[in-house]
Parts: C-alpha cells; sequence; structure tokens
C-alpha cells in the first residue's frame, strides 16, 4: 500500500511540474526577427523555424489589394508597405519576391500595434501580419 502511494505521489508531482513549465512559456509574443513563427521541428535545436515552409497562395479577392510603396526583406520575412486607396499600410509574409510598383492582395488579419521589430530596429505603429500575398500585376 505504502509503494502504491509513493509512485501515485510520485506521478502527480511530475504532471504538476509539467503543467507548471508549460505556463512559464512565453505566449503571445513576436520573436525576434519580426513575425510569429511555427517552432522548429523536434531534434533541430537551433535549426530554422521556416524550414520547409513557403508562403500561402492567396486567392483573388482575398481583402485587401493596394501598390508597393516600400519592400524589405529582414529574419525570413518581407515587409511590404501598400498603398489601399490613399491608406499606407504595413503588411508581413514569410520572404516573398515583391517589388515597389507592383499591385498586390493579401487577406485581412488584426494587425499588431507598436510592433517593434528587432533584426530592422523599427518599430511599426500598425501592421498586418498575413499567411501570404498575391502579386496582381507588376
Amino acid at each position: 500500500m505504502k509503494k502504491t502511494l509513493v509512485v501515485m505521489l510520485a506521478i502527480a508531482a511530475l504532471a504538476v511540474t509539467g503543467c507548471k513549465k508549460k505556463e512559464e512559456a512565453p505566449q503571445g509574443q513576436a520573436p525576434q526577427g519580426g513575425a510569429p513563427t511555427q517552432q522548429a521541428p523536434a531534434g533541430t535545436p537551433g535549426g530554422d523555424p521556416h524550414a520547409g515552409l513557403k508562403p500561402q497562395e492567396i486567392p483573388a479577392g482575398a481583402g485587401h489589394k493596394g501598390k508597393v510603396l516600400e519592400t524589405m526583406d529582414s529574419a525570413g520575412y518581407t515587409y511590404v508597405q501598400v498603398d489601399e486607396n490613399g491608406q499606407k499600410l504595413w503588411v508581413a509574409v514569410m520572404q516573398t519576391k515583391v517589388k515597389v510598383g507592383d499591385v498586390v492582395e493579401f487577406p485581412d488579419s488584426p494587425p499588431m500595434v507598436n510592433f517593434q521589430s528587432k533584426t530592422l530596429k523599427r518599430t511599426f505603429d500598425k501592421i498586418i501580419f498575413a499567411p501570404g500575398l498575391r502579386i496582381v500585376s507588376k
């Protein structure tokens, strides 16, 4: 009986410890590179979290549409400033070939406010992180 009680207490202690570690993990924070990412697969410590991932194909009429005013790449992402009917928007997507003057579409997502990109050493007042963008015309 004592042996069973000791084993049950040990299991309970491990379960409680495991739960505490999960709670301590930061949640909802963007990585240093600038945009939310998926974790690297287990067994690849220090590996590229973007390895094997590609921008999603965006269908026509996805939400936002505008002309590219500025673009820059950093830490596996492309940051694009778009003029949509006179309103300037910043959007970040996984690294994508796009150039100034292209007309692009991307889905609507809630923007992040005062987002700080450490790799660009810049704070964006408002930026949308989209799963990809579609080049409508060049």
